[in-house]
């Protein structure tokens, strides 16, 4: 029905609405939501990787390591920064609680 390609294009829009929602919302931790942005890094530069692993190399990104490496480390860092802005914002609240 679907392509994977498809798929993923479409899944952009409700991302995109996330975001939205998130940034609006002012509650989020400005770490966090860099990090939820940065998401859309990870996105920016898998496209052109994949097309390069399928054009240049007759490959998918998935079987090129140096390439899909790469790529993951975005995501990777974005996970970090997600992960760091909640941390942060648990450890302040726990903080401000005790006094």
């Amino acid at each position: 029905m679907f392509s994977k390609e498809s798929l993923f294009a479409i899944s952009l829009f409700p991302y995109l609405g996330f975001l939205w929602f998130l940034t609006r919302s002012q509650q989020t931790p400005r770490l966090a939501l860099i990090g939820f942005y940065m998401t859309l890094v990870f996105v920016g530069i898998t496209i052109p990787a994949g097309i390069y692993a399928q054009v240049a190399l007759e490959s998918e990104l998935a079987n090129v390591d140096w390439l899909h490496g790469g790529a993951e480390a975005f995501l990777t860092l974005s996970n970090i920064l997600v992960v760091l802005g909640f941390s942060k914002a648990i450890a302040e609240k726990q903080r401000n609680a005790k006094q």
